[in-house]
């Protein structure tokens, strides 16, 4: 007889270690394609539920049909207590708890109606349509305290007229006249809708609003136009008499405008926004006295972001504070001095609800897409779950990474490392460039369609998200190093991140390739011409390739002269000329896929027409190729292009960079998909 020890409890969790390990699997463009996440949070004011949306697209990889974000309303109870409160063909925005907490709200669409405002009871029953305007779809709304009226902002009045001459063929364009301004209406709440809302008159062009406490007053964000050169340069905040529609006051802040929050005893707004004309971005948090107008800030000049801001019921303020790569949880007391702080940890926070004692937030981290948690005197309480799929993916291993820029300034980023590490040599690395460049990437969730994040580490690869200089979550002097600073320094911040990746023992320096969209696509074109010798592959998108002739066919030139250039291009023509990548052709050999929405306003698609003939005449031996979405535009916004974008992105890399042959022959034109993705969605 043979006898055998009994297994020790590390023994047993060895074997299911290596169980799991056997199961793992990389990540691929299949699995970013259906990726759900948590889409916007509401808290009752009771705080005891919380209602949010599940946001996911059309898995097109199974066949379902092509659209764009999905939200689906759910109500949850506490952690891993939640469930679906709408048939899943009711796709809802801007959801809300009736000031009672017995009725979720939320915009909605039935059929072939405009989109009005929707209420379903808590405790059970049917949804039934509480306020809409005649002709005019619902944009967003709010409740009054008492529950007895809800206020909509609507699209602008139908014209007929104007409708019919267009079905007919009169359907000119003008550009940047003829805009359609908001309007706003209040509707009694009641057994029967109300088909008769009153119209209240407000100025400009308004873009959000939010209701005093007494009722009687709001506080609006307008600009002159829609226009979104308007929203950056001249947006700002009034106080409006809801009764007469008359403007009391207007806060004057000098820069762009964020969120904006009213204090529970109506004194007090709470205001994220720029400390002058040139902040690249809306990062800090100011108090407003909504008596007078006038407004403080409460961390100017701090090497960190404001990034949304919620009041509690006993008159204190929560904020989402960005440190670089990091998050915390931020109190204030009533009198702006800080009451707590609370580091986020392994979470990156990205917004907050509030209601009674709770404190809900969304979060994401380096595995797993957002996620609704609640904030508990001992840390944050995860309450849902999604894609549990994931823990069945190998990922590579995710940290912030800094280094020193050769004039001594500390750059950090996002390093995500090959799944299993780097090799003897180094790892091909992509630097995935974000956009803006007022904007900044965290230690969170970092895979989408546009970034090649895990799928990438699958493969091999290593990934890095640089911070470079112009960056927000830094404070705004560290921002404000871009403005007037076209390529030098933030794009040597780039060429110094590699440079540091390869000494660290991560990067193969042979095989370093780039990508990003917008700013991150002017990143990527100037890595593939003037920094040529450094890249050997690039994934450019909605990239600027000419600043002389991006100038006239933008919506944004003030906001390119305010935190941009610093400049007009007729101040220095031949300056703006060299930092356009179009100058700098000759130097080009690294392959270049070039991709672009067909529809973007921001970043017109002649810039990468321009990019793509300069290098097909001049440099006919180096591979290019560009692509446009129909419909698109600065980002694709629907699955199948989404899904279509990365497999290209990833066999671009494929091609060109893992081999390191800058030589090889263009992949097919079409990307291979998968047998269902053109056919009818599977049964389970």
């Amino acid at each position: 007889m043979t006898f055998r020890a009994p297994l020790t409890a590390g023994v047993l969790l060895a074997t299911a270690s290596l169980a799991a390990q056997a199961q793992a699997r990389p990540m691929t463009p299949e699995d970013v394609a259906r990726l759900e996440s948590v889409g916007t949070i509401a808290v009752s004011s009771d705080g005891s539920r919380i209602a949010y949306t599940t946001a996911s697209l059309p898995d097109v990889t199974d066949g379902e049909e092509n659209g764009s974000t999905e939200e689906r309303l759910n109500l949850a109870y506490g952690p891993n207590n939640a469930r679906a409160f709408l048939p899943e063909d009711i796709d809802v925005s801007g959801i809300s708890f009736s000031p009672d907490g017995r009725m979720i709200s939320f915009v909605w669409a039935d059929e072939d109606e405009k989109s009005a405002v929707w209420g379903i009871p808590v405790d059970g029953g049917g949804q039934r349509k509480l306020a809409a305007v005649d002709g005019a779809g619902v944009r967003s709304y709010a409740w009054s305290p008492d529950g007895t009226t809800i206020w909509m902002l609507a699209g602008a009045e139908e014209d007929k007229a104007r409708d019919k001459q267009s079905k007919a063929g009169f359907n000119a364009i003008v550009y940047e006249e003829e805009a359609k301004l908001t309007r706003l209406f209040s509707a009694r709440v009641g057994e029967t809708l109300d088909t008769d809302p009153k119209a209240v008159t407000i100025p400009g062009y308004v873009s959000a609003f939010r209701v005093a406490p007494d009722g009687r007053h709001a506080v609006v964000d307008s600009a002159p136009t829609p226009q979104i050169d308007d929203a950056y340069t001249s947006k700002r905040a009034h106080i409006l008499d809801l009764t007469s529609g008359k403007v009391l006051r207007v806060v004057e802040t000098p820069g762009k405008l964020g969120d904006i929050e009213i204090s529970p005893d109506g004194t007090q707004l709470s205001m994220i926004a720029g400390v002058d004309m040139n902040d690249p971005a809306e990062t800090t948090l100011h108090l407003v006295d909504m008596a007078t107008g006038q407004n403080r800030a409460l961390n100017a000049g701090a090497p960190e972001a404001a990034v949304d801001a919620e009041w509690l019921a006993d008159g204190r303020l929560a904020a989402v504070i960005h440190k670089g790569a990091q998050s915390a949880l931020r109190i204030y007391n009533a009198d702006g001095s800080v009451a707590a702080e609370h580091d986020g940890g392994e979470l990156i926070l990205s917004s907050i609800q509030a209601g009674g004692n709770t404190i809900a937030v969304e979060a994401s981290s380096p595995r797993h897409p957002t996620e609704l948690f609640v904030w508990k005197d001992d840390g944050f309480q995860r309450w849902t779950t999604h894609n549990d799929w994931l823990k069945n993916i190998d990922f590579g291993k995710q940290r912030a990474f800094t280094f020193t820029a050769r004039d001594g300034q500390e750059v950090e980023g996002i390093l995500i490392e090959p799944v299993g590490g780097a090799k003897r040599g180094g790892a091909p690395l992509i630097l995935n460039v974000h956009g803006g460049p007022e904007a900044h990437d965290s230690n969170g969730w970092q895979t989408a369609y546009s970034k090649p994040g895990q799928v990438a580490a699958g493969q091999g690869y290593a990934v890095f998200l640089p911070n470079y200089r112009g960056s927000t979550g830094y404070g705004t002097a560290f921002s404000k190093q871009h403005t007037g600073n076209y390529t030098d320094p933030e794009f040597t911040d780039l060429v110094d991140a590699k440079r540091a990746l390869v000494d660290a023992g991560i990067a193969d320096p042979d095989r370093t390739g780039i990508t990003g969209g917008s700013y991150g696509g002017y990143a990527t074109g100037w890595a593939a011409t003037a920094l040529s010798d450094e890249f050997a592959a690039g994934v450019m998108f909605v990239g600027i390739s000419n600043q002389v002739s991006k100038f006239g066919t933008t919506d944004i030139p003030y906001e390119m002269y305010n935190v941009h250039s610093g400049k007009w291009p007729w101040d220095d023509w031949q300056a703006m000329l060299e930092v356009s990548p179009i100058y700098h052709v000759d130097k080009a050999n690294t392959p270049l896929l070039i991709m672009h929405g067909a529809e973007d306003t921001r970043v017109a698609p002649s810039q990468s027409y321009e990019l793509y003939r300069s290098m097909k005449v001049r440099k006919p031996d180096v591979p290019v190729r560009l692509v446009l979405f129909p419909g698109e535009g600065n980002g694709n916004s629907r699955a199948a292009a989404r899904y279509d974008y990365n497999l290209r992105m990833m066999r671009w890399f494929d091609t060109y960079l893992k081999t390191g042959d800058r030589k090889a022959k263009l992949p097919a034109t079409r990307p291979d998909l998968p047998a269902g993705t053109t056919g009818t969605a599977s049964a389970d």
